[in-house]
């Protein structure tokens, strides 16, 4: 898997940390970048992360050895062919949550592994299912989970994941905000 290649997670997101751990090889992490998070008008919302992940790793702020192997991602929540992304207050925590309450939606996340010598970019869809979720559920999760750093305001892996969440198709791990089953996949070829 990326023989003699030292792997960088430019990223720092705990979660993707914890799941590239999972996979017992060495990495580093190293977050210094760039890149400024800004979107043409009317782009493809399956498009978003996509550019994100490249930008990100354009923007790594320096050259990579011919021995490093970048690993940028970003992950969407998609909903009615909206991009829900981090919420910045209390309300649009509330309002996307809300807004996910009882429905189906998708979450993309786009990786993208570059060396100095190629790049290979990847999206992975999950949908997800949530049960019609009370008022008082919403703001317990929100008041004590703080899901200010996840994009559509929650965490699969906590209390709003256990409570609310009906069905997954597709990859929990990609929920949590990297696909680790399709990365490892792409290590092994790169």
């Amino acid at each position: 898997m990326a023989q003699n290649r030292k792997l960088i997670l430019a990223s720092g997101s705990p979660r993707r940390r914890e799941l590239l751990s999972g996979l017992n090889i060495d990495f580093t992490i190293d977050t210094e970048n760039t890149f400024e998070e800004s979107l043409p008008e009317g782009v493809d919302p399956y498009q978003v992360p996509v550019l994100m992940a490249e930008g990100k790793s354009h923007g790594f702020h320096r050259n990579l050895s011919c021995a490093e192997v970048l690993i940028t991602a970003d992950t969407v929540v998609i909903i009615d062919g909206m991009v829900l992304g981090k919420p910045h207050s209390r309300e649009q925590a509330v309002d996307m949550l809300q807004r996910m309450s009882g429905r189906t939606h998708e979450v993309v996340t786009a990786v993208m592994l570059r060396s100095n010598e190629k790049s290979e970019l990847f999206t992975d869809v999950t949908k997800v299912v949530f049960k019609p979720l009370t008022e008082e559920e919403i703001n317990y999760y929100i008041d004590t989970c703080k899901p200010f750093d996840k994009a559509g305001a929650y965490g699969v892996q906590e209390w709003i994941g256990y409570i609310g969440i009906e069905r997954i198709e597709g990859s929990f791990y990609n929920v949590m905000g990297l696909p680790i089953h399709r990365l490892y996949s792409e290590l092994k070829k790169f």
